[in-house]
């Protein structure tokens, strides 16, 4: 369980709130109008923001104040963040040895049947500059298979791809996520991306994140803020 108790963030002009609890193994859209706080809520959970006030706790356990690397999640961005110098191999390494160390044969086997997981079988000599966008976004993916953390937070990661290669790849998280029984939580622009991939959504408007609704219900019969997000 993923619990966001009384959490407040603000900077400037700029605050957001939340209040709620999601549990392991269900997948969450984030929904809402630009600059209403999406990637805030996600950088709050992952641990690249501090809140004023609240708290951020896993499984009951207190880790507001613990660093991105030691807390249950891990953190897909739309630009990849795969060092282009490095080859897969090189990149991926560096979710297991974060030092940049050797890699043991164990771990580089590891390594391939994660690439061959997201249809990446024998690239793992490949820098990302050899590599296509969908590519570059499955090597993403593999890391994140890598790392086996309980958490997966996705910010807009697919943004650039085309509607039939995001809606594979989106399939491809779903299966990563069941595999590793991992919660999930997607934020997207896109409603079609919420409506095909997750369970339930969770409304960022007027300075709070809203407990999360049933995506199907919550679309039906969208309040106001949503509403006029989506021009209705």
């Amino acid at each position: 369980m993923l619990t966001l108790e009384a959490l407040h963030y603000q900077t400037g002009d700029f605050s957001i709130g939340a209040d709620f609890a999601l549990p392991q193994g269900r997948r969450v859209a984030i929904v809402g109008p630009s600059g209403a706080g999406k990637s805030t809520l996600l950088d709050l959970v992952a641990g690249f923001l501090a809140p004023v006030s609240g708290r951020v706790l896993w499984q009951g356990q207190d880790i507001t104040a613990a660093p991105p690397n030691q807390r249950p999640v891990a953190m897909l961005f739309q630009e990849n963040n795969l060092f282009p110098h490095l080859d897969l191999l090189r990149n991926l390494g560096l979710a297991l040895r974060p030092d940049g160390g050797g890699l043991r044969q164990a771990e580089r086997d590891a390594i391939e049947t994660a690439l061959a997981r997201v249809g990446l079988d024998g690239m793992s000599g490949r820098k990302p500059g050899a590599l296509s966008g969908g590519q570059q976004s499955r090597a993403a993916l593999a890391r994140v298979l890598l790392q086996a953390r309980p958490v997966i937070a996705l910010d807009e990661p697919f943004a650039a791809l085309g509607p039939a290669l995001k809606s594979e790849m989106l399939a491809l998280v779903r299966d990563v996520a069941q595999e590793l029984g991992a919660l999930v939580l997607l934020v997207s622009h896109d409603p079609g991306d919420a409506l095909g991939f997750a369970q339930e959504t969770v409304l960022v408007a007027e300075g709070a994140a809203q407990p999360p609704m049933d995506t199907q219900r919550l679309f039906a019969d969208p309040p106001d803020a949503l509403r006029a997000y989506l021009g209705r």
